[in-house]
Order: structure tokens, then sequence, then C-alpha cells
């Protein structure tokens, strides 16, 4: 029961952060930060000394739910949905502390909702009843967008709606495949199910499994972002509050990479192998796209909005390479991006705390007044377009190998993506840090100073150690 203890416990402490705030100001972001300390070490601890095996999909809760249609709350984990969650933790608790002292009002409030948002995160990472799946995947989007509406920036109203109807929309795709699947398996074995090891069982026809994975594969390109269903990322994060941008660019995004890997290509094997070559157009475009409209940005946050486009193009090219390197290049991409766009998002926050400005214009000559803010800057700047020895070199380089062997056009064509992040990247800290002074800037306190300092630290120890991530070999469909 360690799963439910977490994710109700989440829950629960959300609400409870909300009521205390009523009672004593400025509590709620205390018991948000000692709630996620506590739930996460819980996780960890039971983790690290349980005797399962999660090399495969180890089953940890399954009861009835709503019996009449046989859907069960059934949550699983292995290595891949492991290591999600832990970094759903990690970048929550980051989110917290981005938090202290940009949200003044309603933070009750606001503190349920960033609660709220974590724990339908870990169930979209846990659950393998597809019902339940598509219940958590809704109970994520409600309190992100109420995050963006209601704490967000001048153009937040617009940003939500369009956030949420991007999302809400690709996710009736999604719903009908997940019923049409459940009643393919009822024509099949005499009984309805929506339990996704049952359905791996299934035999579908050729066109039928082709439609269905389309509408699996739009839900989650859409929340990649992949083009052409990316343009609510752009707004989305440059109007969202700090927290709010590190949420979806470090967790969120991840979950469109999640359901690629664990439905699209294991539940649809040859109908992904057919559908391969556009995937891998459509990642080519991403990157290249990206990478060039990062460049074309004047606003700190929109130009790492559109370098996560970039990046999340390499995760849909090596996925659908069907290469083993490939596979384990998307999955270090993953939590590569996670960390390093993560990073940028909360170094963007930082600035925007300071002088109340995201354009690029108003910013110049930092590094006199803010030389460890500019320090992490470069780091991070030079994590986001691949710099040996940190975490998105070794993801962007597995890559590129395994998908060289799938479409050796496409991706000599996607390495230019690399030169092209290292371009915006050095446009990003030139003309922030370096240049004439604009303004000055107070440099990082200690709360910020350990928000950047676990970033980096996250980016280096897997840059110099991936077989932290890779030694749990994680195999695609071959």
């Amino acid at each position: 029961m360690m799963i439910n203890l977490v994710m109700f416990g989440l829950l629960a402490s959300g609400l409870l952060a909300w009521y205390v705030e009523t009672k004593k100001a400025d509590s709620a972001r205390f018991y948000s930060l000692i709630s996620l300390m506590v739930f996460a070490t819980i996780f960890i601890v039971y983790i690290s000394t349980s005797a399962l095996n999660f090399s495969t999909l180890t089953l940890m809760v399954n009861a009835s739910w709503i019996s009449t249609f046989n859907i069960h709350y059934a949550l699983a984990l292995d290595h891949l949905s492991i290591m999600l969650v832990i970094l759903t933790f990690f970048l929550a608790l980051i989110a917290v502390l981005i938090s202290w002292r940009e949200i003044t009002h309603r933070k009750g409030f606001y503190y349920f909702n960033l609660m709220a948002t974590i724990t339908g995160i870990i169930g979209v990472f846990t659950a393998i009843d597809m019902f339940l799946f598509f219940f958590f995947w809704e109970v994520m989007l409600l309190p992100m967008t109420a995050l963006i509406a209601i704490w967000g920036h001048e153009n937040r109203h617009f940003a939500a709606i369009k956030f949420f109807i991007f999302t809400q929309v690709s996710s009736l795709l999604m719903l009908i495949a997940i019923v049409v699947m459940a009643f393919v398996h009822q024509q099949q074995t005499g009984e309805l199910s929506f339990y996704y090891q049952d359905w791996l069982e299934l035999k579908l026809p050729t066109d039928l499994a082709y439609c269905l994975m389309l509408g699996f594969f739009i839900a989650f390109a859409v929340k990649l972002p992949s083009f052409p269903v990316h343009s609510w990322l752009p707004d989305a994060h440059t109007q969202a509050p700090t927290a709010g941008s590190v949420l979806l660019a470090g967790i969120l995004l991840k979950t469109g990479a999640y359901g690629l890997i664990r439905f699209v290509i294991h539940l649809f094997p040859q109908a992904s192998i057919e559908f391969a070559p556009i995937a891998a157009m459509l990642g080519l475009i991403s990157i290249l796209y990206g990478a060039k409209m990062a460049f074309a940005q004047t606003d700190f946050k929109r130009l790492v909005a559109y370098s996560s486009i970039s990046h999340m193009g390499f995760v849909m090219l090596a996925l659908f390479s069907f290469n083993e390197n490939a596979y384990n290049g998307a999955i270090v991409t993953v939590l590569a991006h996670g960390l390093s766009s993560a990073a940028l998002f909360a170094l963007a926050g930082m600035v925007y705390a300071r002088i109340h400005s995201r354009d690029l214009a108003d910013m110049g000559g930092f590094w006199r007044s803010a030389p460890i803010m500019g320090g992490f800057a470069l780091a991070f700047s030079a994590a986001a377009f691949g710099l040996p020895g940190l975490t998105n070199f070794i993801g962007e380089f597995l890559s590129l190998v395994g998908s060289y062997q799938a479409f050796p056009v496409i991706t000599v064509l996607a390495a230019l993506g690399i030169i092209g992040s290292a371009v915006y990247g050095m446009v990003l800290f030139q003309t922030s840090f370096q240049g004439p002074v604009k303004c000055s800037l107070i440099d990082l306190t200690i709360r910020e100073l350990l928000i950047a300092t676990s970033l980096f630290l996250g980016l280096l120890v897997f840059g110099l150690y991936p077989e932290l991530i890779l030694q749990y070999s994680f195999k695609g469909v071959s």
C-alpha cells in the first residue's frame, strides 16, 4: 500500500496546506515542502529496500473500482516509472522552493493545485488500468490549468485556455481508442477489460491497430509536444508562474514520452514500425523548427520553451528508430531535459523577480553584479546544447548513434539541431550576462543557490555516471 500512501498523502497534504494557510499566513509553503520531503523519502526507501524485481512491471495495487465495466484501481512500477516518479518528486521540491517568494496571493489554493498536479502525474506514471490512466491524465490537467490561469503573467487566461483545449481535444481521441480497445478485448475473450497487461495479448487487425495507435499517438504527441501540435507550449510556458514552467517542462512533457514508450510502441508494435518514418520526420522537423524558433525569440522563457520542442524531437526520433542505443538515449534525454529545462526556467524566474521583465533587450552585463548566477546560467546553457560531461550530451549522443542505423539521412540532418542549440544557448547567455550593463542584479540567495546547485549536480552526476540510469537495461520493441 506504499504507493497509495504516497499518492493520497500528497493530495491530503495539499488540502491541509490550503486549510492551514487560512489559520496562519505562509504556513502552506512549509507544509507542502515538508510533505513532499516525507513522501519522497518513503518512496525511495521502500524502492531501495524492496525485494521486488522492477525490471518488468510489478503490480503494486489491484482493487475493483467500477465493477460494472471491470475497471480496476491498478497501479504498477518498473524501472522506467520509478525513475520518472523520483524525477517528479525532485522537481516538485524545486517548484515549491522557487515559489517561496513569487506567490503572494491565494497561497493555500496555489499549493493545493501544485500538490494535486503532482498526484496526477504520479498516477499517470503508475496506472496500468487504462481507464484509471485516463482519469489521472485528466487530474493533472485541471490543476495545472488553474496554476497558469490564476498565478500566471499578463496573458495567462489565453494561455490556460489554449493549453486546456489542446490537451482536452487530444485526450478525447485517446479516450475513444481506450474504449474501442476494451470492446475489442470483449469480442476476443468475452470479457470487457481496461487492463494494460490484458491488452498486450490482443490480436488486432492491421487497419484497426493503426487507427488506434494514432489515437494514442496524437494525445502523447500533443503533450510531448511535437510539431505540428506544439503551439500551446510557448504560450503556456511564457505565461505560467515559474513553478508551473518547471513542472510543465520538467515533468508534464515527460508524460507524453512515457505514453509513447509504454502504450504506443508496446501495444501497437507493428503499427508503430509502419508509422516510424512519419514519426521520425516529425521528430526531425521538431528539432530544426524548435531550434530556429528559439533563436528568433526575445523573451527569455519563450526561448527556453521552443528549445524544449527541439529537444523532445530527439526523443521522438530515437523512440521510433527501434534500436536499443536510441531507446536508451531517449530515456537519458528525458531525464536530462527534465533537469536542464527546469534549471533554465528557474533561472528565468530568478531574473524576472529582480527586473520584472523577461525581455532579453532589458538584460545585459548581469555577470558583473551576479557572477554566481552567471556561472550557473553558463552551465545550464551548456547543458542544454549538450556539453560533454553533462547528461544532455549522453542522451543526444546515444539517440543519434542509434537513430543513424534506422534513418541515416534524417539523423544527419537532426544533428544540425545540436549546432542550433549551441547558437541559441550562447545568444541567451551573452545577451543576458555579457555585454553592456543594463542594470545590476542581487546575486543568488541561499534558497536560490540550493535550487541551482541541486539541478546542476543532477546534470553533472548523471553526465559523468550515465550507468546510474543505463544499468537498468531499458528495452524497446525490436
